[in-house]
């Protein structure tokens, strides 16, 4: 059925591409009407992928280094997602990303009830990422502490393209694409392809993408986008997580409860989405619609016997359907204003069974979990005079949840079933002044929230049901910053201060069954500062550094935050040809991996390097690159995993390893 679906999809008419989208335009809200990001009251990043080093493109870390603020972890664990946060949102995530908001091409990569996975990218057709920040990300409404936008581009030249990318541990990566431009048609399909053993035992993967591209210019300005996907990853064996001392004894080892568990997650993820941009000059509009389906079976390394457990196989069953449309126009000649809603409805099918040492076991977890989003939203521009310039913003969001519970053991395990809503209102409002030409300074102010999934509601210490006591998180933000933009030299630097009151902590953790409680304040304040920077014809450098104080009210710490990160790259072309090499250092501060504090992964500084070469005929393109990464083979924890019940809080990092690839691309 389903295959069906993708095809009728494809058929008749996701997001777009935007082979017309600049470096210094933003997209805040509406897909249709990107604005200049000096006139932008936020904190904003637009970052090229080509601005990265080469790689595998495996993990969706890859396209998110040297953006400040961003703090993404790279597990090199493949069953577990890329862990993301943002100005701290998103830091007690156990699995996938929470409070920060997910999308591709505009489409949503988050859930309705704010949880969200990378794996389903296609990370080779992004071109470029906006990373948006402060209290302007407000206006997304639930669990948008900042956006996470990847941009692909509309197929400019028909042409076929092969990529063949290689690196240790047998890993190897394939990726076949041809695009065909008409007219006003143009069609992608793309195919990858992936295998590797990974860096530890128990740590293969196997993955296979196909995606599948319509773009249709309907009118001189009206556009079509249909997208599908198929994300196929069978086998993703999860090696898990080491203690502080055997991490220091052997950062290599596997976890004995992988092995005796054969702890592994298979995923299969479908989706299909159409959008249809309006860009008159007048009104600029755009309407997005998609359907999605997520299948995932995880074994979890301990055995989820008893009755009261949730089970350690866990079987869910997902499907997603949303829309959403927006609709900017002038109402004077200095305001703009934009308009628009959002519907997002989310289905999960969950089971839990009992983990018989690698094998599927007896049912300990049957339910059905809903959660519906509904929400409102204005945006409105106000160019006081030539340069000042107001935004100000609101959205009302309705989040209803409801579980209803099929595994009832009379005197045991109660009935879980329960229904639950939570309404907000998120607002910002900021202005941006412009000194000069080169100079721009903005502050804004603005008021979020964040619900909890449906996982922290599943139950409550002494009652049954849907924990109806527990409610959305919410947080103040105050943002100042000044931005520069010169043809040497262009960069960003903010100060930001963030309260957040109702935060979502654990409770109890009892055989199986976690609680969490709406129970602390939390301060976060911090400066950012980004630049990038042209030091002759032949060398340019990019450089980012974020200074974090994130603590709970008691003035721990909070965990899984880096105080401190640091990036550094410098491209040098030295011929006219081009050849470029790169080197980089990234540094990352210690990161506490409790909120007792008691558990520390120490700060490390890494080196890669990397050279990459284009030589271009009539007709062919050919494009070799090699990559070290880890030069000086640094021991480090890529990622912790906070408040681990058993200790095991850290997740090794890689290695030195070598990485090479080459593109070959025939235009026709």
């Amino acid at each position: 059925m389903r295959h069906v679906l993708i095809a009728l999809a494809v058929a008749g008419a996701s997001s777009s591409g935007y082979a017309q989208q600049q470096a210094d335009e933003v997209i805040v809200v509406t897909e249709a009407a990107p604005q200049p990001q000096r006139n932008t009251a936020a904190a904003v990043s637009n970052l090229s992928t080509d601005e990265q080093l080469p790689g595998l493109r495996i993990d969706a870390g890859e396209l998110l280094q040297g953006i400040a603020g961003v703090q993404s972890d790279q597990r090199a664990n493949y069953a577990q997602d890329t862990r993301i946060t943002l100005r701290g949102f998103g830091a007690r995530s156990a699995f996938g990303v929470r409070g920060v908001l997910l999308r591709l091409d505009g489409i949503p990569l988050s859930m309705p009830d704010g949880q969200a996975q990378t794996s389903s990218i296609l990370l080779d057709e992004a071109n470029n990422v906006q990373v948006l920040r402060g209290p302007l990300a407000s206006i997304y409404g639930n669990a948008a502490g900042g956006v996470i936008d990847w941009r692909s581009q509309t197929p400019q030249v028909s042409q076929l393209r092969v990529d063949a990318l290689t690196g240790a541990n047998s890993t190897s990566r394939w990726l076949l694409q041809n695009d065909w431009v008409g007219e006003r048609d143009a069609i992608r399909v793309v195919g990858a392809r992936l295998r590797t053993d990974g860096p530890r035992d128990q740590n293969s993967a196997e993955r296979d993408q196909l995606a599948l591209r319509w773009y249709r210019q309907l009118t001189d300005d009206m556009r079509l986008t249909v997208r599908a996907d198929d994300n196929d990853a069978p086998l993703l064996q999860d090696p898990g997580s080491l203690t502080p001392a055997d991490w220091r004894a052997d950062p290599e080892q596997t976890f004995g409860g992988a092995s005796r568990f054969n702890t592994r997650k298979s995923i299969h993820h479908q989706q299909v989405s159409a959008t249809v941009l309006g860009t008159g000059t007048e009104r600029q509009w755009h309407v997005s619609a998609w359907r999605g389906w997520r299948d995932i079976e995880q074994y979890l390394p301990f055995p989820g016997s008893d009755l009261t457990s949730s089970g350690a196989v866990i079987d869910l069953r997902r499907a997603f359907t949303g829309i959403d449309a927006a609709l900017t126009m002038p109402l004077t000649n200095t305001v703009k204003l934009t308009f628009g809603g959002a519907w997002a409805d989310q289905n999960d099918r969950r089971f839990g069974y009992v983990n018989d040492f690698g094998s599927r076991g007896d049912v300990r977890r049957d339910e059905l979990g809903t959660v519906n989003s509904q929400s409102l939203f204005t945006l409105a521009e106000w160019q006081q005079t030539e340069a000042l310039t107001w935004q100000a913003g609101v959205r009302y969001n309705e989040v209803d949840f409801s579980v209803d519970d099929y595994f009832v053991v009379s005197g045991v395990n109660p009935e879980d079933s329960g229904a639950l809503s939570m309404q907000a209102t998120s607002w910002s409002l900021g202005a941006n002044y412009q000194l000069n030409d080169d100079w721009t300074v903005f502050i804004a102010r603005g008021r979020g929230f964040e619900t909890p999934t449906l996982t922290e509601l599943a139950y409550q210490n002494n009652a049954t049901g849907i924990n109806e006591d527990l409610g959305p998180a919410k947080n103040q933000q105050w943002e100042v910053g000044i931005k520069w933009q010169r043809p040497e030299l262009r960069g960003q630097f903010s100060a930001f201060q963030i309260d957040t009151s109702d935060e979502i902590v654990v409770d109890q953790s009892n055989d199986g069954r976690t609680t969490y409680v709406n129970a602390e304040r939390t301060e976060r304040r911090g400066v950012e500062l980004q630049t990038d920077w042209t030091l002759s014809d032949t060398l340019d450098a990019r450089f980012s550094a974020t200074w974090l104080d994130a603590t709970y009210s008691d003035g721990n710490r909070l965990p899984g935050i880096a105080e401190q990160q640091a990036y550094g790259q410098l491209n040098w072309q030295p011929l006219p040809q081009p050849l470029q090499f790169n080197l980089v250092v990234d540094y990352r501060g210690d990161v506490v991996a409790t909120d007792d504090n008691t558990v520390v992964a120490p700060s490390h500084a890494l080196w890669h390097i990397a050279a990459q070469y284009e030589h271009a005929s009539a007709q062919w393109t050919l494009a070799p690159w090699l990559k070290i990464h880890n030069v000086t083979d640094r021991d480090y924890v890529g990622s912790v995993v906070v408040n681990q019940g058993s200790g095991r809080a850290f997740e090794p990092g890689v290695g030195r390893e070598l990485q090479a690839g080459i593109r070959i691309t025939r235009r026709y």
